[in-house]
């Protein structure tokens, strides 16, 4: 990967639930908004996040991760920031069907399987993982004293685990983790507070 890694560790939250999060279906770019278990996913977020140091929050574009943050940044009174670099993987001719149907008609069971059978149509995976690293680490070159939450994507995320710690990790919506970096070695926890 041509991106070095970031800097310092930092902070990731998946935004909270749609409606078509709850149907299983391929999200990517289409801009759902928040249902009711999402929002209250947020604000369950916000409660935990209290107290953590965390102090900026920049999300992805997509409604749903925008207003995720926005209910996490008003109630813990951090500065929000919106960032193209951490918007969720385009799925191209995927958007909208059935993740599990897609897995089982190409043989697939794993997060690395499912990366092999994303259509041509959409955006690169090793591309939107250097976006997302590059986002993250321009965000830190900027505001060196802050410690961030990235509100994004389960793309985003898995992107970036992937890339800095060598593997995938069970994700859910709402949750914080924190992408630890220990010397040169990475690591991703769900953040306990």
């Amino acid at each position: 990967m041509s991106v070095p890694a970031p800097a310092r560790s930092f902070c990731g939250l998946r935004h909270g639930a749609t409606d078509w999060n709850r149907q299983g279906l391929f999200q990517g770019r289409t801009d759902n908004p928040l249902n009711a278990d999402g929002l209250a996913q947020a604000h369950e977020a916000a409660d935990m996040l209290r107290g953590t140091g965390i102090s900026r929050i920049v999300a992805s574009p997509l409604v749903r991760a925008a207003r995720t943050a926005e209910i996490i940044a008003d109630a813990i009174s951090v500065p929000l920031s919106i960032d193209d670099g951490i918007i969720e993987f385009d799925f191209g001719s995927f958007e909208g069907l059935p993740v599990r149907d897609l897995m089982i008609k190409h043989g697939v069971n794993s997060a690395t399987g499912l990366v092999s059978i994303l259509p041509a149509d959409g955006e690169n995976w090793d591309a939107m993982t250097e976006r997302s690293l590059a986002c993250v680490s321009a965000w830190h070159d900027r505001h060196p004293d802050d410690d961030f939450l990235f509100v994004c994507h389960d793309a985003v995320m898995q992107g970036m685990a992937k890339s800095l710690a060598g593997s995938y990790f069970k994700n859910s919506h709402g949750t914080p983790f924190r992408y630890l970096r220990e010397g040169e070695q990475w690591r991703v926890e769900q953040l306990v507070t």
